[in-house]
């Protein structure tokens, strides 16, 4: 017996609905409006990198044009919306969540002593105690408020103080809690103090079977269709193993049913979804032709190999890329347009300048850039520099601006 089969733009565009990418973004950037966003996304992932906006201030503008940051630290600091922890990074995360990663914080804390143990991060444990105390006693503090007589080097991931590392595996191990960022760096206090009770309280701490159960139904139905691999690292929470027996038991009960996607170059791929998906209203609905900027790591994008079989869209961040070695550039930014990858362009904020200066820009192939296209790609920097906090548009060399009107 054949399967239900989904052609590749169907395909797409519930993948870019699931991703509030299908319809033409709009409305306001209030709290409300951004938490439900955060919802429907699942959460945003956080990133320091700023030529031109982080990467959280591009995921949320690319969906809520109104959007600024200052909204986003409204919602987080001001009206306790959200929550940091991680997913497959970093990630915002709507505090209504919290008690489903306990979880995680269960299992971060015997993976990551053991791991940061011998992760050039000696002594951190003899500075539990003593940063958890300097917290009850002072406050609310960052990593440059502890460890003062310890050596300190570049303050990267890899090269962290002892007390900064403690400071680290408390929050992750669920002691301390992110209150807020100053220059964007984190401030933690303590999690019984920052946080509502309630998020304590035992009797609201899901079990480990409610929390897989959780994880596999969000994530199914925030992919649209998705492998049991794909389902399990979604939040990165649940295993490979657990989440394929959520998919043998949902199969059981009828909540999914296997189903074939076509990709991009007519290859088949066999995934699971609910079991209304052919006839999802998505997958009749036209994706607007506004041009947008994606950040490399919008939720649509951050499966590098589901945006190669879903659009042929084959990228990679080159940011740890030797420059000599760099195809495109240090931090590239994907073009959407309507359900197709179009491109992708290099760009810079220069803030001193007040200028949003165009290096490069790659049509995909078989994507003819006429001046419809252009213009729409125009009119789209021309909001980027907002949120970019320049008035001018600058390209690098003249030839690139006739060259974005030819197929190449």
């Amino acid at each position: 017996m054949s399967l239900p089969r989904l052609h590749n733009t169907a395909a797409r565009r519930i993948f870019l609905d699931r991703h509030a990418l299908l319809e033409t973004p709009r409305g306001p950037a209030d709290s409300a409006s951004l938490l439900s966003l955060f919802e429907r996304l699942g959460f945003v992932q956080l990133d320091s990198i700023n030529t031109v906006a982080r990467a959280h201030d591009l995921i949320l503008f690319a969906r809520k044009p109104r959007y600024r940051t200052d909204d986003l630290k409204r919602l987080y600091e001001r009206d306790k919306g959200l929550f940091e922890h991680w997913t497959h990074d970093a990630a915002m995360i709507p505090l209504s969540y919290y008690p489903q990663w306990q979880l995680r914080r269960t299992r971060d804390t015997a993976k990551l002593r053991k791991q940061w143990r011998s992760w050039r991060r000696d002594g951190f444990e003899e500075q539990l105690q003593t940063v958890l105390d300097h917290i009850r006693e002072n406050g609310a503090c960052g990593s440059s408020d502890v460890g003062q007589d310890e050596k300190r080097g570049s303050g990267g991931w890899w090269d962290w103080h002892p007390s900064k590392t403690a400071l680290e595996y408390l929050w992750r191990s669920g002691a301390l809690h992110v209150v807020g960022r100053e220059n964007f760096q984190k401030r933690y206090d303590l999690s019984e103090r920052a946080l509502n009770p309630q998020y304590h309280a035992p009797d609201n701490t899901p079990s480990e079977a409610e929390t897989i159960d959780w994880c596999c139904n969000g994530a199914l139905d925030r992919l649209g269709f998705a492998t049991s691999g794909e389902i399990a690292a979604f939040w990165a929470h649940v295993t490979a193993a657990e989440a394929r027996a959520w998919c043998v038991r949902a199969l059981q009960t009828g909540a999914i049913e296997e189903i074939e996607i076509i990709g991009a170059d007519g290859t088949v791929k066999r995934t699971f979804a609910r079991p209304d998906i052919i006839a999802d209203t998505a997958t009749k609905q036209a994706a607007p032709q506004r041009v947008r900027v994606l950040s490399p790591f919008d939720p649509a994008l951050r499966d590098r190999k589901r945006a190669k079989f879903l659009f042929g869209f084959d990228y990679r961040i080159e940011v740890f890329v030797p420059q000599a070695k760099r195809i495109f550039g240090y931090y590239v930014f994907p073009l959407l347009q309507g359900d197709r990858l179009i491109g992708r362009v290099d760009m810079k904020a220069f803030r001193a300048e007040d200028t949003l200066r165009i290096r490069a820009l790659w049509p995909e192939q078989g994507i003819a850039w006429g001046k419809g296209r252009h213009s729409a790609f125009e009119a789209e920097l021309d909001r980027i520099k907002r949120l970019a906090g320049v008035s001018k548009i600058e390209f690098d060399n003249d030839w690139l601006k006739r060259s974005a009107q030819h197929q190449f």
